[in-house]
């Protein structure tokens, strides 16, 4: 079986071969990089299961070389930083699939990375077979797309199981837990991200996203999604 591989992204050595001496020890493939375009390079070359992204590095940020990342990969990214600001882990967590400070111990890290490597395995993939069809909003199942007038929006995999759980069951509500515990594939965690992800897919799919008509938030419970008008011989259908 082939190991799973890890890639360090720090411009700090002693923290990076700290990390290295863990992961190893756990039976991880272990890579690293000191900035982010040696790390943009490596994703060129190897195949990686999982990023542990410094925030703070010379030149590009993490949060920009995340935002590169998902140009071209949904694999999970977690953010290590020295800074705990609220304003830093909501960035990290819209962005990437979790926020580590760097005062956590390197086993607790290392857990860290094996609960978000199970989330990505478990949960994550709608039924394939269908399109939704919402008039100006496609969601295709088979091919992991989601289209808005015709043109093609990149989505993360979260991001992409976030909409299809709303959207497979139009008006019925779902809580900030049940969305997490469906998505994210654990009962415990910062719910947060749920706001946060929604905010995302909002951005991405609504004509105004501060006026949204397809996910909407019942004020106190949680969030549904709704059909947009029916045209005269249109309206929502499955392929």
């Amino acid at each position: 079986m082939a190991q799973t591989t890890v890639m360090v992204v720090d411009d700090e050595p002693a923290i990076t071969e700290l990390l290295r001496d863990f992961f190893e020890a756990d039976g991880f493939r272990v890579l690293s990089a000191q900035n982010g375009q040696d790390a943009l390079d490596l994703l060129d070359r190897d195949a990686v299961d999982c990023l542990l992204l410094d925030v703070m590095m010379p030149g590009r940020s993490g949060f920009d070389v995340c935002r590169q990342i998902r140009e071209r990969s949904d694999v999970p990214v977690l953010f290590l930083s020295a800074r705990d600001q609220d304003v830093d882990k909501i960035r990290g967590l819209g962005l990437g699939d979790d926020y580590i400070v760097k005062s956590a111990t390197p086993g607790e890290v290392v857990a860290r990375v094996k609960t978000v490597l199970r989330r990505a395995r478990r949960g994550l993939r709608p039924a394939a077979g269908a399109t939704l069809d919402f008039g100006p909003l496609q969601i295709d199942l088979r091919a992991h797309e989601v289209r808005v007038g015709g043109q093609p929006v990149p989505f993360t995999a979260r991001e992409f199981a976030v909409l299809c759980l709303l959207a497979e069951h139009p008006r019925q509500v779902f809580t900030r837990d049940q969305i997490f515990e469906h998505c994210w594939g654990e009962e415990y965690g910062d719910r947060h991200t749920v706001t946060v992800h929604i905010g995302r897919i909002r951005e991405k799919i609504e004509p105004d996203p501060n006026r949204p008509r397809y996910i909407v938030t019942v004020w106190g419970v949680g969030y549904r999604f709704e059909r947009p008008p029916a045209a005269p011989g249109g309206g929502e259908r499955e392929r």
